[in-house]
């Protein structure tokens, strides 16, 4: 370890709650980075199971390792406790259940220290262990990844949540600057992103994977209410209505299904004013929410507004992707879906 003194510190935040039959693996992966100079600061959310047992015995080995116990209930008090124990040059998140491939640390490092970003990403893969792996986490990998290809997160911020929350790495006035832990909004994961995108941060990515998701059927984004579409929709508005010049042009949401309906009732409460389009015959002229549906045959001629689109159609952006590009050259076109 002495080799590397003279390196960057990197300090791992890690909630971890009911871990047990993944932490050593876990925890190994982290042993293993070869970048031995991290610190990691684990904070046992109030497990039933043998995770802080596991914890005491990995942090008896290697003084690297900080285990708390967290006396607030939830990840986002997790992390704000583990944060202010940290003390290295460099933040990264980690989920207990998942893998560090060996040269994660050093190749997000390389990033940071090597180009103008201000945030490092690194390509994602999920596995299943002892399941059929989910076909919408891989979508989502993929999709993850792809942005890292195309170095364009930003513009795909509203679908979903462009950062994967155990693969990224910020320096610690970075991620200070714009408030670390401390937001108590869920998902807090999307909610980093979305101040990440606020603060214009220059994101870039390795081309590798690094980082192994594990989807099994404890995990947090199965099980929580914290990390359904209902929590996720209000995040978006959130900072749709803070951050966009909702008040310089108009608003027109695209799509009444079942995705434009919950849409158009958060922006029913935000008192935001909008046109709705759909191509369903048999909404067009109606009233929903006392808003009446037009024909999205008036996109053709639409000019200076936002445009939300929320039509959960996975062939939706090929579909229409002529459309699409049309629209990009007068209007401001967010994906929500």
């Amino acid at each position: 370890m002495s080799s590397q003194s003279s390196r960057p510190q990197i300090s791992i935040v890690m909630p971890v709650y009911n871990a047990g039959s993944y932490l050593a693996e876990c925890l190994q992966s982290i042993i293993d980075q070869d970048h031995e100079r991290w610190q990691l600061v684990a904070v046992d959310d109030q497990s039933t199971d043998d995770s802080r047992a596991i914890l005491k015995q990995f942090a008896a080995s290697d003084h690297r390792i900080t285990v708390l116990h967290g006396t607030r209930k939830g990840i986002i008090p997790s992390l704000q406790l583990a944060y202010s124990h940290t003390t290295g040059d460099y933040i990264t998140r980690m989920d207990a259940d998942d893998i560090m491939e060996r040269h994660k640390l050093s190749s997000l490092l390389a990033v940071l220290e090597n180009s103008d970003a201000d945030v490092a990403v690194g390509k994602v893969q999920y596995f299943s262990t002892g399941k059929e792996l989910a076909d919408g986490y891989t979508r989502y990998a993929t999709w993850l990844n792809s942005l890292i290809d195309a170095n364009n997160h930003f513009d795909h911020v509203y679908k979903e949540c462009v950062v994967p929350s155990p693969c990224w790495l910020m320096s610690r006035s970075t991620l200070d600057e714009i408030g670390a832990f401390q937001s108590d909004r869920y998902p807090e994961d999307y909610d980093l992103v979305f101040r990440m995108y606020a603060a214009d941060l220059v994101v870039r990515g390795v081309e590798n994977v690094l980082h192994l998701w594990r989807d099994h059927d404890s995990r947090a984004s199965r099980c929580d209410e914290n990390y359904t579409d209902q929590a996720f929709l209000p995040l978006k508005l959130h900072y749709f209505a803070v951050l966009e010049p909702v008040s310089d042009c108009d608003v027109l949401l695209w799509g009444a299904g079942s995705a434009g309906k919950a849409v158009a009732k958060l922006l029913n409460q935000r008192g935001l004013k909008y046109r709705w389009v759909t191509d369903n015959e048999k909404k067009i002229g109606k009233h929903i929410y006392d808003v009446q549906i037009e024909s999205d045959s008036v996109l053709t001629d639409i000019r200076n507004h936002l445009i939300i689109t929320a039509i959960r159609t996975p062939s939706f952006l090929v579909d229409n992707a002529s459309l699409l590009y049309q629209l990009t050259r007068s209007n401001k076109i967010y994906h929500f879906y």
